[in-house]
């Protein structure tokens, strides 16, 4: 399953590259998300970053028939490498179980601001419910951004 997301920064390209790059708002992302434990670790290249965020997610919220492949908890590892301030890749797993999320990241200059757009491919490899567990994935994906904007638009106004 195809998912989109654009999420509109007033703040210029490398405003939102370095709030990206720095793991104080990686952990309150997570908070914000509302995850049980998250373990983030961000490592400079020549002219990006490479972060993973090991995360153990509460499931209460996800349907019956999610929860038997999660349990009460899933871990999910999210690493994204950017390759410099305007692009990177995403790559979402959750290790031991048959999901992933993998794609682009850029940061788009405008106008106004920054556009964060992010492309995923999120695929469930279950027979028979795999694409309504997709969807359910992507809800899930979307959710997080939602929290990961809001507190992103708090922190570039400096409230950290």
């Amino acid at each position: 399953m195809k998912f989109r997301s654009e999420l509109a920064y007033e703040a210029g390209p490398d405003e939102v590259f370095a709030m990206l790059a720095d793991p104080a708002f990686r952990e309150k992302v997570a908070r914000a998300q509302g995850v049980v434990s998250v373990d983030v670790t961000i490592t400079p290249t020549a002219s990006g970053f490479t972060m993973v965020s090991d995360q153990v997610q509460d499931t209460a919220g996800l349907p019956a028939i999610a929860r038997k492949i999660t349990g009460d908890t899933t871990r999910a590892v999210v690493r994204e490498e950017w390759s410099d301030a305007t692009s990177g890749t995403i790559e979402i797993t959750a290790p031991g179980k048959p999901t992933t999320a993998s794609g682009t990241a850029s940061l788009v200059p405008g106008s106004g601001g920054t556009t964060y757009v992010q492309e995923l491919e999120v695929t469930v490899k279950v027979p028979l419910v795999g694409g309504k567990l997709e969807k359910v994935m992507a809800d899930n994906i979307d959710e997080g951004l939602s929290a990961e904007h809001a507190v992103g638009t708090a922190w570039l106004r400096g409230e950290r």
